[in-house]
């Protein structure tokens, strides 16, 4: 999107904060653009293909990995951006780049860590994005990290204690940190970001839970925002009600939400800007919330995730293989803590070895932890 086709409230790579270490300007593509591509080379991205959303890499071949779940969070936050003349570029280099620290085993493997650390700093997967751009990824001479501009480093900290802001703070006065301190909030493409973030993962964990067979079609009709577009499916489409042609029903209706959500969200946050009438991205970001869902659509997507909560991600099954995963993560830890040796020797040298083991791990796809357990226990997975 050129600069004339943005909003004023849109966040404009020539007006851009920088990156922490001056480069020149690339000559064909704008900086937030470098961004995209210098996450999508970099070693963290290639990683998220292996790792958990719900279902573990081995569990089946086509369930979401954190990479899908990546591209799809890109594709609908571009539309939702396209829409509103938002920058497209920046809210996909902050879609493909937030979820670069998550641990191996999804949630489970940084509940693990995060126990494993508590006396050390803890362990936040959001903190560790930043992390990994900013210091961990190793493929510039001059500087560590991928020296990402502050617009793309802003959206990737979505979350931050207060303790953990302090500290950022410390370090780059004014920077990325600094909005959780004065209560401010992200540029526009980083609000939009999340929400995105939030309508992908419950439609995609919806079609891995019915997949799995885990959750049904019937017991989903309790939930009002997908039982609404069924019905809808079914009424234009009856042949839907098919046994042979559930896929596509399921298919159909989450398309249908998806729709629905997005067009909300565009119709929302349109009506918030015209209110607010921010005259630049900084102003945006002193203007409260502002890219949302409306008030019924929100009403509607908490008995979803209380439903996906309850019935999928708390299902037996799934917490049992929840539990083999923090064990693996836990018995890595103290492992490495123990024989720090045992870490490739840019781990093993460092001073703060329990960083360092933190680092290594969250680092890890779900089967090199596997096979590292079993290398260093003896024991294969489940454990």
């Amino acid at each position: 999107m050129t600069a004339a086709a943005l909003a004023p409230y849109a966040c404009d790579p020539a007006l851009s904060r920088g990156r922490r270490f001056v480069e020149l300007a690339a000559p064909t593509r704008s900086d937030f653009q470098r961004d995209r591509d210098r996450i999508v080379h970099s070693t963290a991205f290639r990683r998220l293909v292996y790792k958990t959303q719900v279902f573990l890499n081995h569990e089946g071949d086509l369930f979401r990995t954190r990479l899908t779940h990546s591209l799809e969070v890109a594709q609908l936050g571009r539309s939702i951006a396209r829409a509103l003349g938002l920058n497209e570029d920046l809210v996909e280099a902050i879609a493909l780049a937030h979820d670069l620290g998550h641990t191996p085993f999804g949630h489970a493997g940084q509940d693990a860590l995060n126990a494993c650390m508590a006396a050390h700093g803890g362990f936040e997967h959001n903190l560790q994005s930043l992390r990994v751009v900013d210091h961990l990824e190793e493929r510039y001479p001059a500087f560590d990290g991928l020296n990402l501009t502050f617009e793309t480093r802003e959206g990737v900290l979505k979350h931050c204690s207060q303790k953990n802001a302090q500290s950022i703070e410390a370090q780059e006065p004014g920077g990325v940190a600094r909005r959780f301190l004065d209560r401010t909030q992200p540029s526009l493409e980083a609000q939009l970001c999340n929400l995105a973030d939030a309508i992908a993962y419950n439609a995609h964990d919806i079609d891995d839970g019915v997949r799995s067979g885990l959750i049904t079609l019937a017991q989903l009709q309790s939930v009002e925002l997908f039982e609404r577009y069924r019905v809808q499916a079914l009424a234009e489409h009856p042949d839907l009600a098919q046994t042979q042609r559930t896929r596509r029903l399921l298919y159909e209706t989450i398309r249908r939400m998806l729709s629905e959500q997005v067009y909300d969200v565009i119709a929302t946050t349109q009506a918030n800007l015209q209110r607010a009438a921010p005259a630049s991205a900084d102003a945006a970001r002193l203007a409260g919330p502002l890219v949302a869902f409306s008030v019924e659509m929100k009403a509607l997507a908490v008995p979803l995730k209380q439903f996906l909560f309850s019935q999928l991600y708390r299902h037996p099954q799934v917490m049992e293989t929840t539990g083999h995963a923090q064990n693996v993560v836990r018995e890595l830890y103290q492992a490495y803590v123990a024989q720090p040796g045992e870490m490739p020797q840019d781990y093993a040298v460092r001073t703060d070895t329990h960083r360092a083991v933190a680092d290594y791990i969250a680092g890890m796809t779900d089967r090199y932890a596997a096979r590292e357990h079993e290398r260093l226990t003896g024991r294969k997975w489940p454990v």
